[in-house]
């Protein structure tokens, strides 16, 4: 699979490309649709699903230097102002602040980040390394692992940062009960 026939899948869930567009016209700073609403759907593509069988949120990555918890709070409730009417869970976070509540969350430790795709590179899961973006002139594809494991309906984990064999092995769990067709690699 390449980036158009990725993309191409992607925005069959109508729901992707309403929130790309909408980002779009905010233009909030460095803002991506990032991870498991875009993989998902595209596993629902190849499977012939609905295609937003078992996806439980739609999650937007964005940088604001603001780390203000009332900063996020107002691109939160813009965005539900806007995109209400999908009646899909929409979860913005601004990466500038991950790194505030993170480590209390989830008893991990997490760096400041400088940008969004650094928050994308964190990901639990390689296949869920992904970020799409409109721009001028399309579309912006940031997928650092590519496409292949997507495709292949493969599920790897992340080590590069914060990985946790638990956090892994229950996501991976409620996928596999969803998406049976996936292979599931194991976290040791």
């Amino acid at each position: 699979m390449n980036s158009d026939q990725f993309l191409d899948a992607a925005l069959r869930n109508p729901a992707n490309r309403i929130i790309t567009d909408e980002l779009h016209r905010l233009a909030l700073p460095d803002a991506w649709l990032v991870s498991g609403c875009l993989v998902q759907t595209v596993w629902n593509v190849l499977t012939n699903r609905p295609v937003d069988h078992g996806i439980s949120d739609y999650d937007v990555f964005y940088f604001d230097p603001d780390p203000s918890w009332e900063a996020e709070d107002a691109v939160i409730r813009a965005l539900q102002a806007r995109l209400g009417h999908l009646g899909a869970e929409i979860e913005a976070r601004n990466q500038a602040r991950v790194h505030l509540w993170y480590p209390e969350k989830h008893g991990l430790p997490y760096p400041p980040l400088s940008r969004s795709t650094d928050g994308i590179d964190r990901f639990l899961t390689e296949n869920t390394r992904i970020g799409i973006r409109r721009s001028s002139d399309g579309y912006e594809i940031y997928a650092p692992n590519g496409f292949d494991d997507v495709a292949a309906m493969i599920v790897r984990p992340n080590r590069t940062a914060n990985f946790s064999a638990a956090n892994y092995a229950k996501k991976a769990a409620r996928w596999k009960a969803l998406w049976p067709e996936i292979t599931v690699l194991a976290a040791e």
